[in-house]
Protein backbone atom coordinates (compact mmCIF):
# COMPACT_ATOMS: atom_id res chain seq x y z
CA UNK A 1 0.00 0.00 0.00
CA UNK A 2 2.90 2.37 0.67
CA UNK A 3 4.02 2.17 -2.96
CA UNK A 4 0.77 3.51 -4.48
CA UNK A 5 1.18 4.21 -8.18
CA UNK A 6 -1.48 6.98 -8.17
CA UNK A 7 -0.89 9.33 -5.22
CA UNK A 8 -3.51 12.05 -4.65
CA UNK A 9 -2.92 15.27 -6.56
CA UNK A 10 -1.76 18.24 -4.49
CA UNK A 11 -3.64 21.55 -4.80
CA UNK A 12 -2.10 23.89 -7.38
CA UNK A 13 -2.81 27.04 -5.37
CA UNK A 14 -3.62 28.00 -1.79
CA UNK A 15 -7.30 28.77 -1.16
CA UNK A 16 -8.09 32.44 -0.70
CA UNK A 17 -9.54 33.31 2.70
CA UNK A 18 -11.99 36.18 2.33
CA UNK A 19 -12.68 38.07 5.58
CA UNK A 20 -16.28 38.88 6.54
CA UNK A 21 -17.84 42.11 5.36
CA UNK A 22 -16.83 45.04 7.56
CA UNK A 23 -19.17 47.64 6.02
CA UNK A 24 -20.97 48.74 9.18
CA UNK A 25 -22.14 52.19 9.99
CA UNK A 26 -19.76 54.68 11.54
CA UNK A 27 -19.46 54.20 15.26
CA UNK A 28 -21.47 50.96 15.31
CA UNK A 29 -19.96 48.30 17.59
CA UNK A 30 -18.80 45.10 15.86
CA UNK A 31 -21.25 42.91 17.81
CA UNK A 32 -24.29 44.86 16.62
CA UNK A 33 -26.05 43.61 13.52
CA UNK A 34 -29.15 44.46 11.53
CA UNK A 35 -31.16 41.61 10.03
CA UNK A 36 -33.79 43.60 8.19
CA UNK A 37 -37.52 44.10 8.71
CA UNK A 38 -38.31 40.60 9.98
CA UNK A 39 -35.35 39.93 12.23
CA UNK A 40 -33.61 41.34 15.22
CA UNK A 41 -32.37 44.90 14.97
CA UNK A 42 -29.64 44.32 17.50
CA UNK A 43 -27.99 41.17 18.66
CA UNK A 44 -25.52 41.68 21.44
CA UNK A 45 -24.87 40.64 24.95
CA UNK A 46 -25.23 37.28 26.62
CA UNK A 47 -28.44 35.32 27.02
CA UNK A 48 -28.94 32.47 29.45
CA UNK A 49 -31.20 29.47 29.24
CA UNK A 50 -32.10 27.90 32.56
CA UNK A 51 -32.87 24.19 32.51
CA UNK A 52 -34.18 22.42 35.55
CA UNK A 53 -35.29 18.90 36.35
CA UNK A 54 -38.97 18.13 36.46
CA UNK A 55 -40.32 16.96 39.75
CA UNK A 56 -43.23 14.54 40.11
CA UNK A 57 -45.80 17.36 40.12
CA UNK A 58 -44.30 19.02 37.03
CA UNK A 59 -44.16 15.70 35.20
CA UNK A 60 -47.82 15.01 36.08
CA UNK A 61 -48.88 18.44 34.80
CA UNK A 62 -46.86 17.93 31.61
CA UNK A 63 -48.50 14.54 31.02
CA UNK A 64 -51.97 16.00 31.67
CA UNK A 65 -51.37 18.75 29.11
CA UNK A 66 -50.08 16.20 26.62
CA UNK A 67 -53.08 13.93 27.22
CA UNK A 68 -55.44 16.89 26.77
CA UNK A 69 -53.82 17.77 23.43
CA UNK A 70 -54.01 14.17 22.22
CA UNK A 71 -57.68 13.95 23.29
CA UNK A 72 -58.49 17.23 21.53
CA UNK A 73 -56.85 16.06 18.29
CA UNK A 74 -58.68 12.72 18.54
CA UNK A 75 -62.04 14.46 19.08
CA UNK A 76 -61.45 16.74 16.08
CA UNK A 77 -60.56 13.80 13.83
CA UNK A 78 -63.50 11.66 14.99
CA UNK A 79 -65.82 14.66 14.68
CA UNK A 80 -64.70 15.27 11.11
CA UNK A 81 -65.29 11.60 10.32
CA UNK A 82 -68.72 11.55 11.98
CA UNK A 83 -69.70 14.68 10.07
CA UNK A 84 -69.42 12.79 6.78
CA UNK A 85 -71.68 9.87 7.82
CA UNK A 86 -74.98 11.80 7.29
CA UNK A 87 -73.62 13.31 4.08
CA UNK A 88 -72.78 9.89 2.64
CA UNK A 89 -76.14 8.50 3.81
CA UNK A 90 -77.94 11.38 2.08
CA UNK A 91 -76.02 10.77 -1.14
CA UNK A 92 -76.86 7.04 -1.04
CA UNK A 93 -80.55 7.85 -0.44
CA UNK A 94 -80.55 10.35 -3.33
CA UNK A 95 -78.91 7.77 -5.60
CA UNK A 96 -81.61 5.22 -4.64
CA UNK A 97 -84.42 7.71 -5.33
CA UNK A 98 -82.83 8.72 -8.65
CA UNK A 99 -82.57 5.06 -9.71
CA UNK A 100 -86.18 4.40 -8.66
CA UNK A 101 -87.49 7.41 -10.61
CA UNK A 102 -85.48 6.55 -13.68
CA UNK A 103 -87.43 3.33 -14.32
Amino acid sequence: MADDANPPERPRAEPEIIPPDRSRGAGQPPWRTSWGPYGSRQAYGTQRVYVTRLGPFGFAVLMLVLAALVALIFIVIVGAFLLWIPVVALLVALAGVYRFLRR
